[in-house]
Formats: C-alpha cells, structure tokens, sequence
C-alpha cells in the first residue's frame, strides 16, 4: 500500500503547489490516516518541500496505532511530552526552506493556527481547504473490500439478533448487545453508536437507545455500522414485533421501502447529487409527508461514517464510479413510530451491473 499512499500525497502536493504552497500541514485524523496509512493519535502529517514527515508525540508501536504506518515515510517523534505535533510540523517546514504552508483551517482551531503563526512568522500559511476530503470520495478497491467486508459483520450480528427474543427487552440492552456482535465477528467496533429505537421511538433518525422495553405490535427500527481497518458502513432496517403487521404499518413501510427503492436505482455515475435526493424525496412528499423529513437521503461512507458527498436537495456535484454512500429515507410519525430503511452501495456503471449493494439483510417487513 506504500504505493498507494505515495501516489495520494502526490496528487495533493501537486494541488498545493498549484495554488502557490512550497508545503502542506494535514492534521485531521481521518485525512492523516488516508495519506498516511496509520499513524499514533494526534500525529500530524507534513508534505515537505524536501521530505514528508510523519509528526507525532508518541512512539510508532503507541498499542492505540490501527495497522501501520507507510513506511516510505520518517517519523518525526518529539523529543518530550507535551508539545504539538503541528507546531513542530511548522517549525520543520521552515527548516526545509519552505515559505509558504497550506493547513487545514476546517481543522485547526484558532489557538492552534496562532502557534503555528508565532513559530514561523516568516511564513505564508494558506488553507489546504477540503482538497483531502476531495480527494477521499472515490475509493479504489481495496477501500471499498474493507467496507465489503465491514458490511458483511454489520449483516451479521443484525441477522443473528432477529433470531433472538425480543419482547421485553430494552433499546439500550439491545444496542449493547449488536455492538458486542459486531466485534465478535471481527469488526475494530461499532461505526458509530448503535441506533435501536422501539414504537413511538421508531424511525427517527440517529435516536439514542432508552430504557423502553419492547413490546408486540411495535415497529422495531435498528441502525448500526462496522468500523473494519478503519472503514466504516452503514445498515437500517425496520420490523414489526410479535404479531401480523397492521394495515397503517404495511402502507407505511412500503412507502419508505419505495422512496429507498428509487434513490438505489438513481445511483450511477453523472447523476447529480440533488437528483438522488429528489428522487426518494419525491416519493415521500407525493403521500404527504414532506413536513419532518431529514434533511439528506444520504451520504457518502469511508474513514468516517459520514463523509462527501452529501445527497440534500441543495448539494451541489455530481456521482463518480466507484463512490460508497448511503440511501437512508424515514418517516416518523409522533407518538405512533416510524421507518428506516438504510443501505450502504457503491455507485457503479450500468456496464458492471449498476450500483453494488453492500448490506445484504432483507428489506422484506419481517414480524418477529
């Protein structure tokens, strides 16, 4: 993968010294990691003039490292505690003869951009801006094996709790017990926190479990994820516990299984961001549910649970191959419950079979 990580820092470098940058400073964790391959918590990364550093406080076999480090890249380890990765990081860029830095302000807090002025005050500091972030939402394929492959888990333990009993237990015990699956199967964790929701609870998006038991009758509607090396999926499903669904919850779910249907379908490449948006959108607003939508179908996937590109009316760009996101429609009805139906994909061409659905557990309404 040295390859690999050499090639994406060379395209950034090039970005960087295209709008007048000698060198650059990445300090977000996650845009570390995609140059990097790994690194120690609270490392930073320089793009040198000369020589690329890896800049951390902490020594590389730190236990909290996930994978390794690219090895075509020194490590620059502070001599003491205590100090800032990406103050040093300045301060080395300087000694490279650099006269100009790109950071990420999205990033650096205001104290922190102040240090780095304060170190090297014959230096420009420019904004790297959301180039990393760009450059993160193609995927080749190895990225996309790994959420294959994390997909696969979240399938899983969501599988093996729907053969579980049910009725009388609660959200919270429930979460718990999908996020201690995952890991069984083989995942790092859970992508993000475990979302269980129960009768009035169902279908709100990102709820966070409670002590409510549940019981028959409820809709029953689960989010969650596998972080695996680092990458990060996402799967939502909707049931009905214990008993024949009622007719209000038939019409509901295939309504939302409707909307979901044609923002799949929506996904290939050229397709505006909008577009995907508008067309699961459309089917809720036209059965009169436009009021309490959330405000995206979806988002892109990958080192973060929640990633470019974003699917909301406004967004701006357009669909590539080779693109993961999410297609995550609901409606929630106050005081009765709701529908979440989530899936992760990968934008494919209609040439290699169209988008690639990652998260396989049926989306048939089950009653458990």
């Amino acid at each position: 993968m040295s390859e690999v990580h050499a090639s994406r820092r060379t395209r950034l470098r090039e970005r960087c010294n295209a709008a007048g940058s000698a060198a650059a400073l990445i300090s977000r964790p996650a845009n570390v990691r995609y140059l990097a391959g790994a690194a120690p918590l609270g490392a930073v990364l320089l793009l040198g003039k000369h020589e690329d550093l890896l800049v951390c406080t902490g020594p590389p076999d730190d236990p909290v490292v996930e994978g390794r480090a690219d090895e075509a890249l020194r490590l620059h380890t502070l001599p003491r505690a205590g100090g800032d990765p990406a103050v040093a990081a300045a301060d080395l860029a300087q000694a490279q003869g650099a006269d100009s830095l790109a950071v990420e302000e999205h990033h650096l807090t205001v104290a922190r951009h102040r240090a780095l002025r304060n170190v090297a005050p014959a230096m420009r500091l420019g904004d790297v801006g959301g180039a990393v972030e760009q450059l993160r939402v193609v995927k080749d394929e190895e990225e996309i094996s790994c959420l294959r492959i994390g997909a696969e888990i979240a399938d899983q333990a969501l599988g093996e709790l729907l053969e579980s009993i049910l009725v009388g237990r609660t959200e919270r015990h429930l979460a718990l017990e999908l996020e201690r699956r995952l890991v069984d199967h083989g995942a790092d964790g859970p992508a993000f926190p475990t979302s269980v929701a129960t009768g009035p609870n169902a279908g709100r998006r990102a709820h966070r479990p409670t002590d409510r038991r549940v019981e028959e009758g409820d809709f029953l509607s689960v989010c969650l994820g596998a972080n695996y090396r680092g990458y990060r999926c996402e799967i939502g499903r909707t049931f009905v516990i214990g008993t024949t669904p009622a007719d209000w919850q038939i019409e509901l779910y295939d309504l939302v299984f409707a909307a979901q249907r044609a923002g799949r379908e929506s996904l290939v490449p050229g397709a505006t961001y909008r577009d995907v948006d508008r067309a699961a959108r459309q089917v809720l607003d036209s059965a009169g549910y436009a009021e309490g939508l959330a405000p995206l179908t979806g988002h892109g996937v990958g080192l973060e649970i929640d990633e470019d590109p974003q699917l909301t009316p406004a967004a701006m760009g357009k669909l590539d191959a080779c693109v993961p996101v999410t297609v995550e429609p609901g409606v929630h009805l106050p005081g009765r419950g709701g529908v979440r139906i989530d899936d992760t994909l990968v934008v494919r061409p209609e040439a290699d079979g169209g988008p690639e659905l990652l998260t396989i557990t049926t989306k048939e309404l089950l009653a458990l």
